[in-house]
């Protein structure tokens, strides 16, 4: 029996039928059965999805070449804090790092680069990875907490904690070993907040024109009914989204909201990025990213979150309608959306990409890593499916919009 079902179950039996966003949020962070509690083994080929840093090192090589024209613009301070928010095994954080101290001395001097993560075995897997930067201080693994960006960050993605939806905050079940617990990018140090395929997993609303959903259970089997909404719920719909057609769902991402004000409220003198799969409402009002929320389990897609609790990955696309809403409400100024393909392209073509080939000595290595590449940047691949947005506070726009990442395809 699955023991994760059985918690659910008895939950039902407690509270009566539970929204959608409390069901998601036990089956992928549940502390002792949760999705990305269990084990470090979801990523890769051998596992159930790819990030991009699966995919190769030049997707951290660029963004380090991103993140020192960041720090540059920003008048090159003597301290920068770059936080990672879910870095799964920490794959991406290594390329960054060594890569920086290759190409961009100046800038991994300054560095202190920060890795939210509280699943025991993705720490674990981090603490190995990343053992010659956490033990130089250059990096710091650090767990949830209130001293973490806002109360508390938004890190919840692969962590170990009891997450809350309905607050938009979590109950941390393992803090940081005494003399590593620190403050994120406190108001005196400039900050670079990233988060990589992060906001996809936080639990979502699903509403149909029958109401708001719950869960229930009978002759046990899970069974879906529906309640009224709350004004929040249509708030959100009206403002970011749009209101489901009959047999149509649409999902409110609530808790996306509350952490992205969190964000926004503690960066005082810096940038946001966030990259994943996702729409703007403009999209919704054209007929496309009605009803995204699906399951992913050994890199077959499911349409059904019923099965196997715990085992399988949910996910819902990213309304970056709303969560550019969330960063300008806290006085962000938000940029134009771009496909990862036009911000790597936008990194990479200055230097023809040379942050992937220069390791490649034989043409069939060459061709390997090309082959990577594409798939990173071109529609079939990661590129179209993949948006970035970048928000900055306390810095001149038009510095901003000149990013390289940001203006593929203006230059000559």
């Amino acid at each position: 029996m699955n023991r994760l079902r059985e918690k659910i179950e008895q939950e039902i039996r407690d509270r009566g039928p539970i929204p959608f966003s409390r069901y998601m949020e036990l089956c992928l962070y549940d502390p002792e059965h949760g999705y990305y509690s269990r084990n470090a083994e979801q990523f890769g080929k051998a596992g159930d999805f790819y990030t991009s840093s699966d995919v190769h090192a030049v997707f951290g090589r660029l963004l380090a070449r991103q993140f020192d024209e960041m720090w540059r613009a920003l008048g090159s301070p003597a301290k920068l804090d770059l936080v990672e928010l879910g870095p799964g095994r920490g794959l991406f954080a290594q390329d960054v790092l060594d890569w920086s101290e290759k190409k961009f001395p100046a800038f991994f001097h300054v560095l202190r680069y920060v890795l939210i993560e509280s699943s025991p075995a993705l720490r674990e897997r981090i603490s190995e990875t990343l053992a010659r930067h956490l033990e130089s201080g250059k990096a710091d693994l650090a767990a949830i907490n209130s001293n973490n960006i806002g109360e508390p960050p938004a890190a919840e993605r692969r962590k170990n904690v009891t997450y809350d939806a309905s607050r938009g905050s979590a109950a941390d079940h393992e803090q940081a070993p005494e003399g590593r617990k620190k403050t994120l990018a406190g108001p005196d140090i400039p900050s670079i907040i990233f988060a990589n395929e992060f906001f996809d997993s936080l639990p979502v609303e699903i509403l149909s024109a029958e109401g708001s959903l719950r869960i229930d259970m009978s002759e046990g089997r899970f069974n879906e009914v529906w309640a009224k909404p709350s004004p929040e719920e249509l708030e959100f719909l009206d403002r970011y989204s749009v209101h489901p057609e009959p047999h149509e769902r649409i999902e409110a991402a609530l808790a996306a909201q509350r952490f992205m004000d969190r964000i926004a409220a503690n960066i005082q003198r810096g940038f946001f990025i966030a990259i994943d799969y996702g729409y703007t409402r403009a999209e919704q009002l054209a007929g496309r990213h009605r009803g995204t929320l699906k399951a992913l389990r050994q890199h077959s897609l499911s349409a059904n979150p019923y099965e196997a609790p715990g085992e399988q990955d949910i996910t819902a696309d990213v309304n970056f309608t709303a969560l550019a809403a969330a960063a300008e409400r806290k006085g962000m100024e938000t940029h134009k959306l771009v496909t990862q393909s036009q911000f790597l392209m936008g990194i990479g073509e200055a230097n023809q990409f040379a942050d992937a080939f220069e390791e490649c000595r034989l043409p069939q290595e060459r061709a390997k890593v090309a082959l990577q590449l594409k798939h990173l940047v071109t529609p079939a691949g990661m590129g179209e499916s993949f948006q970035v947005l970048v928000a900055s506070n306390g810095i001149e726009r038009g510095k901003v919009s000149e990013f390289t990442g940001l203006t593929f395809g203006r230059r000559s």
